[in-house]
């Protein structure tokens, strides 16, 4: 674990405030808000895979949404009573760092909406398939007769 001065150093200062000090972005304004591209969205702390891009979806909310992180061990939950609400925090497991939170009122199968903070994302595009048979390693010339 690193301490808040290290992380101060490592991190912008929105990211800081968001994953750091527990912040919210405004809605409808994170680089990741309308994203599209396919790939792995990652912690912006310590790089752990949180949430594929097939899990994700537009929920009106103003906010990246998911219906399922890529691992459940991937993310950590904590009761949140901040703000005269009683909501469910979505935290980094492996840096703690806060993404957002998680609510029951999300598409099937599993019926619920991570609802996550941009500044606490990375983003790992997918590699394109290969097209050229010739980088396939299973193919070998010791596949065939001479």
């Amino acid at each position: 674990m690193k301490s808040d001065e290290e992380w101060k150093r490592e991190l912008s200062p929105e990211v800081y405030r968001v994953t750091r000090e527990k912040g919210t972005e405004r809605p409808y304004a994170g680089e990741f808000y309308q994203h599209q591209e396919t790939g792995v969205y990652i912690c912006a702390c310590c790089g752990q895979e949180l949430f594929a891009s097939d899990a994700k979806y537009d929920s009106g909310s103003g906010w990246p949404s998911f219906w399922r992180p890529v691992r459940e061990e991937g993310v950590a939950r904590n009761r949140d009573l901040s703000h005269g609400m009683a909501r469910v925090e979505v935290v980094c497991s492996r840096c703690h760092a806060h993404l957002g939170h998680v609510f029951d009122d999300g598409p099937q199968p599993t019926g619920l909406r991570y609802c996550i903070n941009s500044a606490s994302l990375g983003f790992q595009a997918a590699s394109p398939p290969s097209s050229n048979p010739s980088d396939d390693p299973s193919e070998t010339d010791a596949d065939t007769d001479t």
